[in-house]
């Protein structure tokens, strides 16, 4: 790809960019949220035929005009936000516009065989005749990534693959990526993981504001010096240095079990017993199927009253039957699916910073759309959002800067405990510091914060305290310093940890 230049209305989003892939390599993409990554990728991938620039595959001249046509020309892209239809069943998701047919009928049986043949090599086992919309986004993930695979491509672009895959997963991704390099598929791959390049990079090319700004090998290439290139400053510590000063009980669950639904007869989390204190941060860590989403929604009220045991907030009783509920209550909720239910894209950023708050903003029910902006105004200036207008779709922004609104919403609401499912994800190096940081001054505030972190070293760095799930029941607890990826990952996987909650009698959760 050379000369790539790329204007929405008056807007430059690429300027010039250029990339060079080779068969069998990994080459990672690299950049902050909105250095046009994503729209480089979409270029290949035939969504945006309208650019400037030359592509070329196999030293020939390509310019595909739609997906389909990228994809007959051997490009498979895996994009950030999964593209798969809800309501279809797992195998038309996969085979999606090249679905196996016979007089003008699709092969039902060809297909589904094929779709779990894809899915074993991603040690996935599924029921492919269900609507995709009825898995976790972690199985969505896994099933967009069999999709790309089933076109056996020789361009294969992944960005942000494993955003919501557990550890397990990932490393069976990896095992497959090593498998298509040795085929001589060349894969481009876009992550903000900064262990994920030094493992699996062969060449690495960084954009910044749209511009290319250098390609080398990533052994040439030190985590210093490519977040340089990344940001144009040094960064210094990633991390902040956390001076916990943990108040008063803030949340106490005793026994608390959570069910997907009324007619669930497994709850998903089962007896939880744990307590958070203001100003502090308790990670709750577990591999996919832990239950540990599940325990967030069910204390937000998003299941119902298909909850039971005890839950007390500042030691009053709480049993939310429904989001609206909860958020009166002081508690607030930001999900692993900001574009599913983070978000309303088509709304302005105004519209979604205020969505959580309208009742206070709108005195005797009447909207004010001045108080409104005002508003949407302070609390994404305190998030340093980067957009040219307040007025903007949420789905023009970087996955960063939305997530930066999402947060907004919430701290519209004042909340006394907040639920962080995988607050980071699909962020930046940069935009991931700035919520750190953030998060710091929250519990400053007195807001206790339940975390749930895909990522180790963030759950281990960020988290006071750690309660580990498996199979939705608590196998282990630990102080910040207890905690290690070792003891962790074991507790995930069903060992118990006896270290119990300060102050909190607890019953075997593990035989």
């Amino acid at each position: 790809m050379t000369g790539i230049t790329k204007r929405f209305g008056r807007v430059t989003v690429l300027d010039h960019a250029r990339l060079e892939l080779r068969g069998g390599e990994v080459h990672v993409l690299a950049g902050e949220n909105g250095a046009g990554k994503s729209t480089l990728v979409k270029i290949l991938g035939g969504v945006y035929p309208d650019y400037e620039g030359t592509i070329e595959i196999n030293g020939r001249p390509a310019r595909p005009h739609t997906p389909l046509q990228a994809s007959a020309l051997g490009i498979a892209v895996i994009h950030q936000e999964l593209s798969l239809v809800g309501p279809v069943s797992v195998a038309d998701n996969i085979f999606l516009g090249r679905n196996p047919v016979r007089a003008g009928w699709v092969r039902d049986g060809r297909q589904e065989a094929e779709a779990r043949r894809w899915l074993r090599q991603l040690g996935l086992e599924l029921d492919v005749r269900r609507p995709a919309e009825q898995f976790p986004i972690a199985t969505r993930q896994l099933i967009e990534i069999a999709k790309a695979l089933s076109q056996d491509a020789r361009v294969l672009v992944m960005d942000e693959p494993t955003s919501a895959l557990n550890a397990p997963e990932v490393e069976r991704l990896f095992a497959l990526i090593e498998s298509l390099k040795e085929d001589g598929c060349g894969i481009l791959y876009i992550t903000h993981k900064m262990e994920e390049i030094q493992r699996i990079a062969d060449r690495v090319t960084v954009l910044r504001d749209g511009r290319w700004i250098g390609t080398a090998p990533a052994r040439d290439l030190p985590m210093p010096r490519l977040i340089q290139w990344m940001v144009g400053r040094d960064m210094g510590e990633q991390f902040p240095r956390r001076t916990p000063a943990p108040g008063r009980e803030r949340l106490r669950l005793e026994n608390f079990s959570v069910f997907p639904s009324c007619f669930s007869r497994r709850p998903a989390a089962e007896d939880v017993s744990l307590s958070v204190r203001a100003g502090e941060i308790l990670g709750i860590g577990g591999l996919q199927g832990s239950g540990a989403s599940e325990l967030l929604l069910g204390l937000f009220g998003a299941y119902g009253r298909a909850t039971r045991g005890s839950v007390r907030l500042d030691d009053r009783p709480l049993r939310p039957a429904s989001p609206r509920q909860a958020i009166e209550a002081g508690v607030a909720l930001l999900t692993n699916d900001r574009k599913g239910t983070g978000l309303v894209l088509s709304l302005s950023i105004i519209a979604n910073a205020t969505l959580a708050g309208l009742r206070e903003l709108s005195p005797g029910g009447w909207r004010r759309p001045a108080r409104e902006r005002a508003a949407a105004a302070a609390v994404t200036r305190l998030m340093q959002l980067r957009a040219a207008s307040l007025d903007l779709d949420a789905g023009a922004l970087s996955g960063g800067n939305q997530q930066k609104v999402v947060l907004a919403k919430w701290l519209q609401t004042r909340p006394k405990l907040l639920l962080l499912d995988d607050p980071t994800r699909g962020v930046d190096v940069v935009a991931k510091r700035e919520i750190y940081q953030l998060m710091e001054q929250w519990t400053m505030q007195g807001i206790a914060i339940l975390l749930i972190s895909s990522e180790l070293p963030e759950l281990l760095r960020l988290s006071d305290r750690i309660a580990v799930l498996h199979r939705g029941r608590v196998t282990a607890q630990f102080s910040g310093g207890q905690a290690t990826p070792e003891n962790v990952l074991a507790a995930a996987m069903g060992q118990t940890h006896s270290e119990p909650d300060p102050g909190l009698r607890l019953e075997p959760t593990f035989k």
